[in-house]
C-alpha cells in the first residue's frame, strides 16, 4: 500500500542523507521525494511517498523519529489529507489536438511553451492522477516527462509544525 510521510527535519548539511540512508539500509524503496526549507530557513520540511504494509510504515517512522535531526514525522495517509504532484509534459505539437486539449481541460492544465515543434504541459492533480493522464495523452505522443514528487498536508485543524 502507498504511504505518504512528512517529516519536519532541522535544515543541515546531511540531515536528508541521513533520512534516504536509513530507507536504504533498512531495504525500503522511496517512490517520491520532496524537500524545501520552511519558515526561515532553519527547518526544512521532507515529504516521502513508499510502499509498505502498516506494521513496515510504523517501523520506519519509529527510525526516522530517532535521527537526530528530525522534529517531527507523520503517517498522512492515516487520515484525511490534501496531496499533490506537479507535472511537466513535452511532446509534438502536431500530437497536441484540439481533441486531447479538451479532453485535458478537467485538469488544472497550462501551456506553458507552444511552438510549431514542441507544447510542454504543466498539470498539477494528485498523485494517483498522473498514470491516466499519461494513458490519454499516449506514451508514443510524449517526448519528456518530469514529475515534482507528492506534496502533503493534513486536512483541517490537525498539524506538522514546531
Amino acid at each position: 500500500m502507498r504511504r505518504t510521510l512528512s517529516i519536519l527535519i532541522e535544515n543541515k548539511p546531511g540531515a536528508l542523507a541521513r533520512v534516504v540512508g536509513l530507507f536504504h539500509q533498512r531495504g525500503y524503496n522511496i517512490e517520491s521525494l520532496n524537500v524545501a526549507p520552511i519558515f526561515d530557513g532553519s527547518y526544512s520540511r521532507m515529504t516521502v511517498s513508499t510502499r509498505g504494509t502498516e506494521n513496515v510504515v510504523e517501523q520506519i517512522t519509529k527510525q526516522i523519529n530517532k535521527l537526530i535531526d528530525v522534529i517531527k514525522v507523520s503517517d498522512l495517509t492515516e487520515g484525511e489529507h490534501h496531496e499533490i504532484e506537479m507535472i511537466l509534459i513535452k511532446m509534438h505539437a502536431s500530437k497536441f489536438t484540439k481533441k486531447l486539449r479538451d479532453k485535458l481541460k478537467s485538469q488544472q492544465l497550462n501551456v506553458i511553451e507552444e511552438s510549431k515543434e514542441i507544447v510542454v504541459l504543466s498539470i498539477i492533480d494528485a498523485s494517483s492522477s498522473y498514470e491516466a493522464i499519461i494513458k490519454s495523452i499516449g506514451i508514443s505522443n510524449i517526448l519528456e516527462v518530469v514529475r515534482s514528487g507528492s506534496l502533503g498536508i493534513h486536512e483541517s485543524t490537525k498539524t506538522l509544525k514546531l
